[in-house]
């Protein structure tokens, strides 16, 4: 049902800008009628009554001889009707030349169905002359099957009809099981992704082709039925919904879920047409309401009731339904409304008036005109309460619908200015609508992955993955780069599409600015900032494994595995066990028992321990406490530990560290025992990455626990022996160069504030590493030092 509203004097109608007519299911020389008017020439009413068909047949035969053009085949005469209302200057000569060739090529050879070979290019070229394509196609779908299945070769075909129609020719041409052998069809297929990132019109073409296939797919054999619909379900139908191509996608749906589900596919139709009359019952007065009032407004608008096609309503009733069942059906579950105005800025107009006297569903609404999807599609949503019935209702302009039916093929040829295939770029892209005829992201993307997938079977699993999911979101980095990925992508796939070298560098990630693991999901507007190691270092630590369990995009996993492969995991090296302990040494010797760390005036043969809780390393400024025992227990005079004893009434005792401490020579001790913590962002390889940083330094780990991570923050304690006191300094800046570690820190400090370094002492604070008695101070995230605290005095370390 069509209601068409009024229209002040003057305003245009908007049929007269309207595209072609959807494809007739089931058919291919009867397109049904549509809401949309064609916008060629057509016959008078009383003419078509009076003459038939053969009649007309030969008045058109007599009005071109008498303009002298030529005749065309009388075969092609429904293919010249449909493609003159689209394109009335075509070239109709080259048209018959082409099914001359075809018809003499293809003569003797018969189809399963036993029928002349030849009605399946002719059936093709049906097709694709009612989504409005160009010559050129329609001439090269006539031959398609010429190279493959005849003695026509390419030459002869790039010889008479041009290097372009030859390039569309050879996209769609298979590639010999002889030589393939069982790799034949993925081959094929990537043979034709790749002539597509040149020439859409060559997938426009395969799809066209399948769909005519799958028509007559009833004389093929059960097994081949169900293999040929499985490819199409995986392959074909993902691509015709990426092309935006509406009207092919739904009617293969509909024949693949008859062909692989026949029982559910009957029960569904039958569901349909019994709640077919009280759908129109329920949509009409709608209709008829809304185009009186958006007449009354002043809008130009045509409103039809657009019928849901037989998958969709198996969505539908399996989305309301229960352990996988479908629910009951609807009539508002059946179609949808459909507005069809003049101007972008109507369709707002559409959405005010409907919002306004009708009750919108909060969450409804969807505004594809702004945002367009990626396979090209702009319409308004939204879904309003009419007598307690949720209605969903579509707006948009001729335009948008030409587009949404019909995808790149309503676009015109990619080819601009007739350049040739592969010889130039693409045509431009369309400001108004924000569409891309030349190559869509999703295309380019699936074309540079495929590149890295040599092996056949890995490409067409790695394919079927790929186009299983025909949703996209948007996600903007923080530095304004925008980022187009397949929905469930994580943050490891938008690291890596930023670049390999991003990827591998990858350490965290923050999503709206808060940190997230690498393998959260990202949605549809976020802002993304990518975490790295630092450029121009070493080799990066790499991905690990895991990552593939949350890369979503081919690239990601392509460029995981091929790291992983270069960089195999070293041999796990058998358990050792630790030798035993040696008994502790005096608290204040070494483990020799040489000589004496710290000097304690007045108590010459007072036994003096350095204190585990902030564990003391010279030149530290320290205090010593009398402990039980007799023994004097050594703190750092900034201790919370010392404050809480002093606090309590102990008196402290003077202490100084023994010159050979803080000046080690050949005969100093060695060995201080200090605790370390090390805070970073988690990452896998961070415990080796410290580990193997601090051996280097050459002191020996005694201890290491690693906390649980908390918002992906990781704290590590090490205690560790150091040779010599000049060394912590040294281990420490070089646990700060370990990727992913923002603060290292000796624990049981009180957290001073950062000190004002003077301007000598601050230039001297970013010059390179400091010797063992000047030790830059590094203040972390907490604003405790991670090195020693700075001094006033030139005696202290920095």
């Amino acid at each position: 049902m069509t209601v068409e509203t009024g229209r002040p004097a003057g305003q245009p109608d908007p049929k007269s800008a309207a595209g072609p007519s959807p494809l007739a299911p089931g058919t291919v020389a009867d397109p049904p009628s549509t809401p949309m008017s064609d916008a060629g020439p057509s016959t008078p009413p009383q003419t078509r009554r009076l003459l038939g068909r053969a009649a007309l047949g030969r008045a058109g035969r007599a009005a071109l001889l008498a303009t002298g053009r030529p005749p065309v085949p009388d075969a092609i005469e429904p293919i010249v009707q449909v493609h003159r209302r689209h394109h009335p200057g075509a070239d109709l000569a080259l048209l018959g030349r082409a099914y001359r060739l075809a018809e003499a090529s293809h003569r003797g050879q018969k189809r399963k169905s036993g029928e002349p070979y030849i009605t399946h290019p002719l059936a093709v070229t049906l097709i694709l002359a009612q989504l409005g394509a160009e010559t050129t196609t329609l001439v090269a779908s006539l031959l398609h099957d010429t190279v493959e299945d005849t003695e026509v070769t390419l030459d002869q075909v790039a010889a008479d009809f041009g290097p372009e129609v030859a390039y569309l020719v050879d996209g769609v041409t298979k590639l010999e099981k002889v030589d393939f052998g069982a790799a034949a069809e993925a081959e094929t297929f990537r043979k034709m992704l790749v002539a597509t990132g040149d020439d859409v019109r060559v997938m426009v073409i395969k799809l066209a082709d399948r769909l005519h296939n799958m028509r007559t797919i009833r004389h093929m054999k059960p097994a081949s039925q169900v293999r040929i619909a499985k490819v199409t379900r995986d392959v074909l139908i993902p691509l015709a919904e990426r092309l935006g191509i509406q009207v092919v996608k739904t009617e293969l749906e509909d024949i693949v879920f008859a062909t692989l589900h026949p029982e559910e596919h009957a029960g569904t139709r039958a569901l349909i047409a019994d709640h077919e009359p009280a759908m129109a019952e329920l949509f009409a007065p709608f209709a008829r309401s809304l185009a009186r009032q958006l007449a009354e407004s002043g809008v130009a608008a045509e409103v039809s009731v657009r019928p849901r096609h037989c998958v969709s309503v198996h969505r539908v009733l399996l989305r309301r339904g229960e352990g996988g069942r479908p629910g009951a059906p609807h009539p508002a579950d059946l179609g949808r409304l459909l507005v069809v105005v003049e101007e972008n800025a109507d369709c707002y107009a559409v959405l005010g008036e409907l919002h306004t006297c009708w009750t919108p569903l909060p969450g409804e609404f969807k505004d594809f005109v702004a945002a367009p999807k990626f396979n090209l599609y702009q319409s308004l949503h939204t879904a309003v309460s009419v007598d307690g019935t949720v209605l969903e209702v579509l707006v948009r302009t001729p335009r948008m619908h030409q587009v949404a039916e019909f995808g790149v093929v309503a676009l015109g040829s990619p080819q601009p200015g007739g350049a040739q295939p592969g010889g130039g770029e693409a045509g431009g892209r369309d400001e108004a609508d924000g569409t891309d005829p030349g190559r869509p992201g999703w295309l380019s993307r699936l074309l540079e992955w495929q590149q890295e997938t040599p092996d056949p079977d890995a490409f067409w699993s790695t394919l079927t993955a790929d186009l299983s999911d025909d949703r996209e979101i948007t996600a903007v980095t923080e530095e304004g780069a925008t980022l187009v990925l397949p929905s469930g992508a994580s943050c490891v796939d938008a690291a890596y599409q930023l670049g390999e070298e991003i990827g591998h560098r990858c350490i965290g990630a923050r999503v709206n600015g808060r940190l997230v693991a690498l393998s959260a999901t990202l949605a549809d507007g976020d802002v993304l900032g990518v975490l790295t190691e630092p450029p121009g270092g070493p080799e990066p630590s790499g991905p690990s494994p895991q990552w593939l369990d949350h890369a979503r995009t081919p690239g990601a996993r392509i460029a995981i595995e091929r790291w992983l492969a270069a960089h195999p995991a070293p041999p796990a090296e058998p358990a050792r066990r630790r030798p035993p302990a040696p008994a502790p040494a005096p608290p204040d010797r070494v483990p020799g028992g040489r000589a004496r760390l710290v000097i304690a005036p007045g108590h010459p043969g007072a036994a003096v321990r350095l204190a585990r809780c902030c564990t003391p390393v010279p030149p530290d400024r320290v205090t010593g406490f009398h402990v039980r025992g007799g023994s004097i227990a050594v703190h750092r005079t900034d201790c919370p530990t010392g404050e809480r004893m002093r606090g309590a009434g102990r008196g402290p005792v003077q202490l100084d560290w023994a010159p050979d401490a803080v000046a080690p020579s050949d005969r100093a001790p060695a060995g201080f025992r200090v605790t370390l913590q090390a805070e970073a962002l988690n990452r896998p390889g961070l415990l080796a990455d410290l580990t193997a940083a601090m051996s280097a330094t050459g002191l020996d780990i005694v201890s290491a626990v690693v906390e649980p991570p908390e918002q992906l923050r990781v704290r590590h304690t090490y205690t560790v022996e150091l040779p010599e006191a000049a060394t912590l300094p040294v281990v420490m800046r070089a646990m700060l160069r370990v990727s992913g570690v923002y603060d290292v820190r000796r624990p049981g400090l009180a957290a001073p504030k950062p000190p004002r370094l003077r301007p000598h002492l601050r230039a001297a604070a970013n010059a390179g590493d400091p010797g063992a008695a000047h030790v830059r101070p590094s203040w972390g995230m907490r604003g405790s030092s991670a090195a020693f605290d700075p001094l006033d005095g030139a005696e202290g370390a920095r």
